[in-house]
């Protein structure tokens, strides 16, 4: 039996902050925040997980989609940074995540006939130094080939390709997938709670005062140790700690487009250098994720949004590949995110480390920043680590490098016997393929809905009416922002952020959710109005 993140978890919940202390409050519920909960709950831990906004509503819904080792950082020569990222990419495919993570196949196409050797030795060495085993090896392919791989590909500007692979996932289902993973392991988990202050006991921080975004209630938490986990985010948590903080974070945006997938007629992705950096050509169900960016961002974290010429860099990047050039009219959907990079010398965010760090800028209270997606685990584990050192008890080391992810467990069973689950549950063997890549065995909780209610088997932009309510009722969805930006990608996916079938949504959630007909219009109200700025 899996977590259920629905709002009757969420309150009791609530009542544990101010009635309990925690050994950790965790502050951020971003990749690494999420983490840093497991990590510490399943050490033995009492954990707090509370989130201002939405699980990832950050940046860690709004990333490439990869997990990955970062080929380019070779060239940066940051060999432990790309063994570390690799590792864990092979611990994601094979244990940890394996619904949730899968190996993609990229072309990288090479321009002259002298770089297959440069190119080569540096993919063999990406196959080699941490992840051996977890992908298939390279291939070196010639112009024909190349071609044939990809049709789309203007194949005379080339002189053939490298082929290899790497991983993808679901950014923000995947982060809503280790928040419940913490809860199930004893975390109290709660979104929509902001911290709006440090609390401190002689002279240490001793938890914070938390503030429940839906009714306004402050809430005293107490916790013999606080981390902040908040991102582009992290500098303002540090202004509550007096004195210089530890460091300081330079955000970075990244931006991606979306087209339809016969746009770009392609098995697998691609992968191509620019003047800055790289850009990617991502396989993402229907569609296309073509991006990304990487420019200094300084402005308010919470409206940064893809502009004309972010739009117009993707396109004219990924046309000097393409024999038939995309324009603006192809692209379907856009988001843009930030990344937190350690601020260093270089004004140049494209050659900021991407490697974390941990401090203690005041006793009791542990910040870390920096890092990749792909090595959340590690760096969960560090701060927990140093959280850890002086508690007055033994901890046990971190776990979480053999802890499968809710749905983890049985997930390869069922998708070897994904025929019998479609024949049982009268759904189509594709869509059953969908939500085991979705939910994993927790795809049983999904269909149980079906069951219960044969009209949650009806579509909703691509997906189940089920999932809809599931997004509510399991995984701590609490408005239409949650459902269609993070739970589902409707959202990403359409030009209206999913206007056109917010009030559909909002039917089926209204009822898990407690809205009265009033909330259900204001809510939908809210969103399409949301939606109407942000498109312009």
């Amino acid at each position: 039996m899996f977590a259920r993140l629905d709002p009757a978890r969420r309150a009791r919940s609530l009542e544990a902050l101010g009635s309990t202390e925690f050994d950790v409050l965790v502050v951020g519920g971003g990749v690494v925040g999420a983490g840093a909960a497991l990590d510490a709950a399943s050490r033995g831990l009492s954990v707090a997980l509370v989130e201002a906004d939405d699980w990832a509503a950050g940046t860690s819904s709004r990333s490439s989609k990869l997990v990955h080792g970062g080929l380019r950082y070779l060239e940066q020569l940051e060999f432990k940074l790309v063994r570390e990222a690799l590792k864990e990419r092979g611990l994601l495919l094979r244990r940890l995540a394996p619904h949730l993570v899968r190996p993609v196949p990229f072309l990288f196409p090479l321009k002259k006939q002298w770089e297959r050797a440069y190119v080569g030795a540096g993919v063999l060495l990406y196959d080699s130094i941490g992840g051996a085993g977890a992908v298939p090896m390279h291939r070196h392919l010639s112009r024909r080939k190349m071609a044939s791989v990809g049709p789309s590909i203007d194949s005379d500007a080339f002189a053939g390709a490298i082929r290899y692979y790497d991983a993808q996932m679901d950014d923000a289902r995947f982060v809503a997938t280790l928040v419940r993973t913490a809860a199930q392991h004893g975390a109290s988990v709660v979104s929509r709670a902001r911290v709006t202050s440090l609390l401190r006991v002689d002279g240490r921080v001793a938890g914070a005062s938390v503030r429940d975004e839906l009714t306004g209630v402050t809430h005293v938490v107490r916790a013999r140790r606080v981390i902040s986990a908040t991102g582009v985010w992290t500098d303002s948590l540090n202004s509550m700690s007096p004195g210089t903080p530890p460091f300081h974070v330079q955000m970075s945006k990244g931006v991606h487009v979306l087209v339809e997938r016969s746009k770009i007629q392609l098995d697998g992705g691609l992968i191509t250098q620019t003047e800055k950096s790289v850009l990617f050509v991502i396989p993402w169900g229907a569609y296309w994720i073509i991006g990304t960016t990487d420019t200094p961002y300084s402005d308010a974290p919470e409206v940064v949004s893809a502009t004309a010429s972010d739009v117009s860099y993707i396109l004219d990047h990924v046309n000097a590949v393409l024999r038939t050039p995309l324009s603006v009219n192809d692209v379907v959907g856009t988001y843009a995110g930030l990344r937190p990079l350690l601020a260093g010398a270089s004004s140049d965010t494209s050659k900021l480390s991407r490697e974390h760090a941990v401090a203690q800028p005041e006793p009791g209270f542990f910040v870390i920043a920096g890092g990749k997606y792909t090595t959340y685990r590690v760096m969960a584990a560090d701060v927990v680590n140093a959280a850890v050192s002086g508690l007055g008890r033994a901890v046990a080391p971190s776990l979480t490098a053999r802890l499968p992810l809710c749905g983890a467990v049985g997930f390869q069973e069922l998708w070897a016997d994904r025929a019998r689950v479609a024949a049982e549950s009268g759904l189509p063997t594709s869509t059953v393929e969908r939500l085991l890549r979705r939910y994993g065995s927790a795809v049983s909780d999904v269909l149980a809905l079906v069951a219960q209610d044969s009209s949650l088997a009806s579509p909703v932009a691509g997906h189940l009416a089920a999932e809809i309510v599931y997004a509510v009722t399991h995984e701590g969805a609490l408005g239409l922002e949650d459902v269609l930006a993070r739970r589902t990608r409707i959202a990403m996916e359409h030009l209206d952020f999913g206007a056109s079938v917010a009030g559909e949504v909002a039917d089926l959630i209204a009822g898990p959710l407690g809205w009265s007909g009033a909330e259900r219009d204001a809510a939908v109200d809210a969103y399409r109005a949301e939606t109407e700025l942000a498109a312009r």
